[in-house]
């Protein structure tokens, strides 16, 4: 599938990748909104609420929000389901 087709399974709840990721389980997933509380820092205590966004379960097995397509992802077409 292309970029626009992964970008609206996102939108009804699936789990993308490009079939060239090599990283074991490596995908990509639309997280509506979340928030959470801040531990430290200047903003500690307070709460931090984001808006959706895309985030990557990446190859060390970690969630991380605001993974951004280059070039090569957005013009590419070998984007595919994947279970998470």
């Amino acid at each position: 599938m292309n970029f626009g087709e992964a970008v609206q399974a996102m939108k009804n709840g699936k789990c993308v990748q490009r079939a060239g990721w090599n990283g074991k389980n490596m995908h990509i997933y639309l997280e509506d909104a979340f928030s959470f509380p801040i531990g430290d820092g200047v903003y500690k205590g307070q709460m931090r609420r984001y808006e959706p966004v895309i985030c990557m379960f990446n190859a060390q097995g970690k969630h991380q929000p605001g993974w951004l397509a280059n070039q090569a992802d957005i013009l590419a077409e070998d984007w595919q389901l994947v279970e998470a």
